[in-house]
């Protein structure tokens, strides 16, 4: 019996990255200079992944790979950004969490330092990047 309890147990870990299910699908922002898109799907049962693009007409002016990874009991939110930090990724952890509200923070980031998702309604979600008293909110849409 106490064997039983045991293994039962060990079996069970908590998975973060089920916090962020409400991520998976595109979003996007449309703003006046253009449109900001992220698309995240399921790699395995402890990694999300996500393209994200800026793009003005034809051109894109910004891209990012972006990882949300299980790690034991912490998620990390990890960014790839080309030609930033010698091509190197940046990782964020998760500090603060409610069903609707995740919080990644790096305070040994330049900028950001902070990277906070909310999720507004079913189909909207709002970002935010903050750091050094500046701030950058993109309010998406869910397209799919």
């Amino acid at each position: 019996m106490l064997f039983c309890c045991i293994s039962c147990q060990q079996e069970t870990t908590f998975n973060e990255l089920e916090k962020a299910n409400w991520f998976l699908g595109r979003w996007e922002s449309n703003t006046p200079d253009g449109v900001f898109s992220e698309e995240w799907k399921t790699e395995n049962d402890s990694v999300f992944a996500a393209k994200s693009f800026f793009i003005k007409e034809n051109d894109t002016l910004f891209s990012e790979t972006i990882r949300l990874v299980q790690h034991e009991n912490d998620l990390f939110y990890i960014v790839t950004v080309p030609n930033q930090n010698e091509e190197k990724p940046v990782a964020f952890k998760l500090t603060s969490s409610t069903p609707d509200y995740l919080v990644f923070e790096n305070p040994e980031h330049d900028f950001p330092k902070k990277i906070t998702y909310k999720l507004v309604k079913k189909d909207s979600l709002y970002a935010e990047i903050s750091g050094n008293g500046k701030s950058q909110g993109f309010p998406f849409k869910r397209v799919n």
